[in-house]
């Protein structure tokens, strides 16, 4: 082969190298911003069945609209405990493992962690209504 070619082979091979470190580079951040997405879905979703069970009245095994969240656990709206390596006390699948606090207060915390991808997300429920669900997303590393 001539200069030429060697020198063109060589050029080739480098930019098809840089595009495979790109490309997995990109891959990696949408596999994060993917699960912290799914975290905050599965954390409203949580927080709508905290709220329904605020609302259902207690001979049906609801709160009948207290005034605090207290009393309230995972098992009590259908979710099983200790879930995919997550602690005993929690609700865990596989976008992370999810915490109940604040049940004895006026604002409901969930808060969902996900190490592998190191994101958290905190949800607080203040009321009954779709308006009083707030959801923060932040780094674990950085928290």
């Amino acid at each position: 082969m001539g200069q030429q070619q060697l020198l063109l082979l060589v050029l080739g091979i480098v930019i098809v190298g840089l595009a495979v470190v790109v490309g997995i580079q990109a891959f990696g951040e949408n596999q994060k911003k993917a699960n912290s997405d799914a975290m905050v879905n599965d954390g409203v979703r949580i927080a709508s069945d905290a709220q329904a069970w605020k609302l259902k009245p207690a001979a049906f095994g609801g709160g009948a609209d207290a005034t605090n969240w207290t009393g309230l656990t995972f098992q009590q709206l259908g979710y099983e405990l200790g879930g995919n390596n997550c602690a005993a006390t929690e609700y865990g699948n596989l976008n992370g493992c999810y915490a109940m606090g604040g049940q004895t207060s006026t604002d409901l915390v969930i808060t969902g962690k996900n190490t592998a991808s190191a994101n958290q997300v905190v949800v607080t429920v203040t009321g009954t209504k779709p308006s009083n669900i707030s959801t923060v997303v932040s780094n674990i590393a950085t928290t």
